[in-house]
């Protein structure tokens, strides 16, 4: 009998995806409680709470798990932010076949929800990368994973159902939410821990990080681009960092709606003013902030391409680098004003 490409997919994959185990001191979690719990702890605080096999001989305990996959032989692994975002925790990684490592944070992106890690080794398996531009709606799915931080080598299949969404997501039901662009949705079951396990198509290549999931909703999962890793990648290569680039602006979309309840001179572009109460709309000593763009401008063109809710700035930063520069029409009241805009490193 004929097996299906889908196995033979995952049989190529899954050497190269590895478990990540996130562990911390426990004199740090104690340090983490806020003050005015700690009255409600029981006798011995939060120690006591802890099983005593749970706590290394070095006073560590494991307080996450998520997802990651192997790119260069060497040990290079790719993983989402938010499941290393911890820089006082301790990282290791369990692959496949049930070796332990340590592993190193190599870089971080500022902007998308991808990481970087090392491992030790030579010759290790790898998954090859494929390029996300050429992703198609329909298209086979795949995501492999470390399920729940309990179940390893987690797999399940679905189709691409979606391409360049935007959402707001948490990595978990508690976690904060952030904004993520320009993602892959797909039906394939992602579910917490298999954060920053592949998508993959049917010739075993990632095509995406898997990233986020819509709590409360089914059949809801959405992976990060892989060409943004590879492009995260190459700066590590090139620059020994992530290089992405700074504008400085904070802004909301503009729609019908919003253009008739503030009376704004356009339905579309970007209206630069802080989201919430004392959050500054420019970032003192930005290029937004030198080029003299002010609050309540309207952006409503960059380099010529029209700025929507479906557009936004961001979207059209991605496609940008360090000193790279921009020309952003921009509204003032009545005056229309083209703002030449030089990108400085994010730091």
């Amino acid at each position: 009998m004929t097996k299906s490409p889908i196995v033979d997919a995952i049989k190529k994959v899954m050497p190269a995806v590895v478990s990540i185990i996130i562990s911390k001191s426990l004199d740090d979690l104690e340090k983490e409680v806020p003050k005015e719990l700690l009255p409600f702890l029981p006798y011995g605080g939060l120690r006591s709470q802890i099983p005593a096999e749970e706590i290394d001989a070095r006073g560590m305990v494991k307080v996450g798990g998520g997802s990651g996959f192997i790119v260069e032989k060497t040990g290079t692994i790719l993983t989402n932010k938010h499941v290393i975002v911890d820089p006082h925790a301790e990282y290791a990684v369990i692959m496949n076949d049930g070796k332990k490592f340590n592993a190193k944070v190599l870089a971080r992106d500022p902007i998308d929800d991808v990481a970087i890690l090392d491992m030790p080794g030579q010759n290790l398996p790898t998954i090859s990368l494929g390029n996300s531009d050429d992703v198609e709606l329909g298209e086979t799915a795949i995501a492999v994973g470390n399920a729940l931080g309990l179940f390893r080598n987690s797999v399940s299949a679905g189709i691409i159902s979606g391409l360049g969404r935007s959402i707001r997501a948490a990595s978990e039901p508690n976690a904060p939410q952030q904004e993520l662009r320009g993602l892959l949705q797909t039906d394939a079951a992602i579910n917490p821990g298999n954060s920053g396990g592949p998508l993959v198509n049917l010739n075993g290549e990632a095509i995406g990080i898997n990233s986020a999931i819509v709590f409360g909703a089914q059949n809801l999962g959405f992976a990060i681009p892989i060409n943004f890793a590879k492009r995260d990648l190459a700066d590590l290569k090139k620059f020994g960092r992530i290089k992405r680039p700074l504008l400085g602006l904070r802004y909301v979309s503009v729609d019908e709606n919003l253009k008739d309840k503030m009376k704004l001179p356009a339905n579309h572009g970007a209206l630069v003013i802080g989201q919430i109460p004392q959050t500054e709309a420019i970032v003192p000593g930005s290029p937004a902030h030198k080029a003299g763009i002010k609050e309540k401008d309207l952006v409503v063109e960059c380099d010529g391409e029209m700025i929507t809710s479906e557009h936004t700035i961001q979207d059209i930063l991605e496609e940008k680098e360090v000193g790279d520069t921009l020309i952003m029409k921009v509204l003032r009241g009545k005056k229309a004003l083209n703002v030449k805009v030089v990108l400085t490193e994010r730091k």
